[in-house]
């Protein structure tokens, strides 16, 4: 939906914009020599104020922020299946018939047939590691928590600084812009003895600065940090569910109760229903029998 809301906002501001009458002809001359004042400005900070990896996170974090809608309905409703083919394995055939599929997620037939959970960037991970864990060792389900708590925590905190590192450049355009118009007015000091016209297309061209800058900081830049940092949220969420159903199978749940656990993590837009996952789950049960 970023792209919609783009093509929304230039609509309406230009739109608005030519309606009233506005000529687009100094806009379009001053732009590109404003907006390598103001970018190039912004870049610079961007890099001053961020290690490579943050750096490199905030653009692929914007990119994806444009694109991305976060997990849906049917993607928790795979999860959940994968969960509760998982726990199946573990209660009927042990460690042994987990082990395979965690050890080797790409060539295991439980994650292969639910493409969605397969590549979610951070569930194969989570969820792999934790059972290795839980396979190898004797941990209370106290402690399998807070393992998934420090993961989940570490996980997302390079995410958090990336989105911080883009609001900070929102935040630093508008003054950016007023830079910008300020080298205009300056620019136009040494034309004033070139008749009113020459010197209102200067001021007009240094007002531009002003403008790209609350236009870029509050249209575009803000909007994708706002929508980086709710991306993060989401995947949080996600999660959240995997963990929900880990402490569940380590507290010695069984595996129909342990995804109940997890579906009822799930926000209620987002979540399956209680039948819906019973017939599937019955439809797996069938399959394998």
């Amino acid at each position: 939906m970023g792209y919609v809301g783009i093509v929304v906002l230039f609509v309406m501001v230009f739109g608005g914009f030519a309606i009233a009458g506005g000529s687009f002809t100094v806009i379009i001359a001053s732009s590109p020599i404003e907006m390598m004042i103001i970018g190039g400005a912004a870049l610079g900070a961007y890099i001053i104020a961020n290690p490579m990896k943050v750096i490199k996170a905030g653009f692929k974090l914007s990119l994806h922020a444009m694109t991305a809608k976060g997990p849906q309905k049917k993607d928790y409703q795979d999860l959940l299946m994968v969960l509760f083919m998982l726990f199946q394995a573990f209660r009927k055939e042990g460690p042994q018939g987990v082990e395979k599929h965690i050890e080797d997620p790409k060539s295991s037939d439980i994650f292969n047939a639910y493409p969605s959970v397969k590549h979610h960037h951070h569930a194969i991970p989570f969820l792999c590691d934790t059972m290795k864990m839980i396979l190898s060792t004797d941990l209370s389900s106290y402690d399998v928590e807070d393992l998934m708590d420090n993961d989940f925590k570490a996980i997302h905190a390079e995410e958090h600084l990336a989105q911080h590192a883009v609001q900070m450049v929102a935040d630093g355009f508008p003054g950016l812009g007023i830079v910008a118009a300020v080298l205009g007015i300056v620019k136009t000091m040494a034309h004033l003895t070139e008749g009113n016209e020459k010197i209102g297309r200067l001021v007009a061209g240094a007002l531009v600065g002003t403008m790209l800058g609350v236009f870029c900081a509050y249209g575009l830049i803000g909007p994708t940090a706002t929508k980086i940092g709710n991306d993060i949220e989401a995947d949080g969420r996600y999660l959240s569910c995997i963990k929900a159903a880990v402490t569940a199978l380590q507290r010695g749940s069984p595996p129909l109760v342990c995804i109940e656990y997890a579906r009822r993590s799930i926000m209620p837009e987002e979540r399956p229903t209680f039948d819906e996952v019973d017939k599937e789950t019955k439809n797996l049960k069938k399959a394998a029998a």
